[in-house]
């Protein structure tokens, strides 16, 4: 057969590995990227990796070994706690040898893991794309691009190609963040380093968060979280004034946490997450799909993103290599296979993302009053429907056995 031009948009973790998986003589791929380099702004934190999607894509794409070098297994060290460092939920360091499944990898390695895998060129930097029209024409400033048989939207929140297919978009959920960096914690500060212990601190009360997370450079990411819509946010954006709103709305805090505030001698951010609807699905449009972000973007509470992500990736690029040199079989039929698996398996991911976020942030008491919910909800996840069904009983018993004693004795 023909070349099938494939232009994927977004040079992310999902668009990078999909490019990889689709590595064959007949498939022609170019990556149209808005960021002007690989380093032209910040790549985030840090992200888990789950054996049956995130690492099992880097398996198949050949690059689990180069992700070995760079993976922290100490990273899997958790603390899930409350205002008063009252802690519900615990995991010490992994390793190696000795792993929950689950090791973590800076978000700017892994990108740049997955960019120097790729063919040289396959990238075209600095293309933001505007629009996309009937027959799959790309608009960028630079002009406009065609000829593609496939157009794969793995653009982000704010998907130009989802609006080609869909008017529906992410909605805020009222819940924001400030950002900041504790650098070379060990040296700087011990205490705050010795609380995160390499890994991840989550602590949760009175509808607000303060989490650290360890960095592959020695540095600690802080978030301090709060609700509240956007037309609620304040409007101040020099840095003194929003150190001091932060400290305030974290005042009677534990002083450790605090501390993790105090020791940030960077602010580096300020997010707002936004989400598509629960069970999101967008009609079938001949020659284009999502994947990522773009196809299911949710809050980041369960730390499902990428995984789904790189499930999607292994998904799809199996259904399009099926469809080449293969004359018995149909692009839109493979599309719509892949689409139908993509939303069955976001569907669940989205329901645990938002349900943690609606239990953590918008739930009095919290975590004390949902810890059982919340568990329930990750072994649910994690556990295939029909053993969960059948051990639901004794799951559910040991869970809100364990929490009343821990409640009653702690």
């Amino acid at each position: 057969m023909a070349q099938l031009n494939i232009a994927i948009i977004g040079a992310g973790p999902a668009g990078c590995i999909l490019a990889r998986l689709l590595n064959h003589p007949s498939i022609n791929i170019t990556i149209y990227e808005a960021d002007s380099s690989p380093d032209s702004r910040s790549q985030g934190g840090t992200l888990d990796l789950h054996e049956q999607t995130g690492l099992a894509a880097l398996q198949k794409a050949g690059l689990y070994d180069e992700f070995l070098r760079h993976a922290r297994f100490d990273g899997e060290a958790l603390l899930l706690c409350d205002k008063r460092l009252k802690g519900y939920l615990q995991f010490s360091r992994g390793s190696a040898e000795h792993s929950r499944g689950s090791p973590e990898i800076d978000r700017v390695v892994l990108r740049r893991l997955l960019l120097e895998s790729l063919p040289p060129g396959l990238i075209r930097w600095g293309y933001k794309l505007r629009s996309v029209s009937e027959g799959n024409v790309l608009h960028f400033d630079q002009g406009v691009e065609s000829g593609f048989d496939l157009v794969i939207g793995a653009d982000g929140v704010w998907s130009r190609v989802r609006r080609f297919i869909t008017p529906d978009q992410p909605y805020d959920s009222k819940v924001s963040c400030q950002l900041f960096r504790i650098p070379d914690a060990a040296r700087t500060a011990p205490a705050a380093d010795a609380l995160v212990n390499r890994g991840s601190l989550y602590a949760y009360s009175d509808g607000k968060s303060i989490m650290g997370q360890q960095l592959g450079d020695g540095s600690i990411q802080v978030y301090a979280w709060t609700t509240g819509s956007r037309e609620e946010e304040p409007e101040e954006t020099d840095e003194e004034t929003i150190r001091n709103r932060v400290r305030d709305q974290f005042s009677d805090w534990a002083p450790e946490l605090r501390d993790l505030l105090e020791q940030a001698t960077e602010r580096t951010d300020a997010r707002r997450i936004y989400t598509l609807p629960v069970g999101f699905k967008w009609p079938h449009k001949p020659g284009v799909t999502l994947i990522g972000d773009a196809a299911h973007v949710m809050p980041p509470f369960a730390g499902e993103g990428v995984n789904l992500a790189f499930g999607d990736a292994m998904k799809l690029a199996d259904e399009i290599r099926s469809f080449v040199g293969n004359d018995k079989v149909v692009l839109d039929d493979v599309l719509r296979g892949y689409e139908e698996d993509l939303f069955r398996r976001a569907g669940l991911a989205q329901e645990l993302s938002v349900g943690i976020m609606q239990d953590m942030f918008f739930t009095p008491g919290a975590p004390r009053t949902v810890i059982e919910k919340y568990m329930m909800r990750m072994v649910k996840f994690r556990t295939s429907p029909r053993v969960y069904s059948a051990a639901y009983p004794l799951i559910a018993a040991g869970v809100y056995s364990y929490y009343l004693g821990f409640k009653l004795f702690r």
